[in-house]
């Protein structure tokens, strides 16, 4: 009777302790909704916003004014937390614009279509990966702005983890060299 008692116990202690899945529903942009990179207000910036949800982190994802500082965060080996869901404006769905991309319009970015290379910056003034729900709606935009449609598992790290003006400059380069000089001359 005993034993039966303390076995009853263990099975109601793991049955109390049975992990719960981690709710990742898409939480909207509100006016106290800041980037996290940059610490700003997203409604205040144009362009497709990203939200990622981090395990043990319930209910507050962090958010990106640009969806391309999200794929970039995500790809990043510093992370503290494991990734469980990164989510996008679908840019294709009805009434989402440049300047307001919508409520409710929230798709997972393993399943977007996202157009590289266009002519639109995002809300920060970089390059963007523009997300679409459908091929359809990414073709089309990438034949007005220009641009590539890929998956995201097919965009190139150097696409979203490069400065936006990765071209070299001469003189910015020679102005370093010479300052590394000047520190690692011996003093006297």
């Amino acid at each position: 009777m005993k034993r039966a008692l303390v076995l009853a116990m263990i099975l109601g202690l793991a049955a109390c302790k049975q992990d719960l899945a981690q709710d990742t529903t898409p939480v909207e942009l509100t006016a106290e909704t800041l980037g996290h990179f940059c610490q700003m207000n997203l409604l205040e910036h144009p362009g497709p916003k990203a939200q990622i949800h981090l395990e043990g982190m319930p209910g507050t994802p962090l958010f990106f004014s640009q969806v391309r500082d999200a794929i970039a965060y995500a790809r990043l080996p510093e992370q503290s937390h494991p990734i469980l869901a990164m989510q996008v404006n679908d840019m294709g769905a009805p009434g989402a614009t440049w300047e307001d991309p919508g409520r409710g319009n929230w798709i997972d970015a393993d399943d977007a279509f996202f157009v590289l290379g266009s002519a639109r910056e995002g809300g920060m003034g970089a390059p963007e990966a523009v997300p679409f729900g459908t091929e359809g709606p990414a073709r089309a935009f990438a034949a007005q702005e220009g641009g590539t449609v890929m998956r995201l598992s097919q965009i190139p790290d150097d696409l979203v983890l490069t400065p936006r003006d990765a071209a070299p400059d001469p003189a910015e380069d020679a102005d370093f060299e010479n300052r590394l000089r000047a520190l690692s001359r011996p003093e006297g």
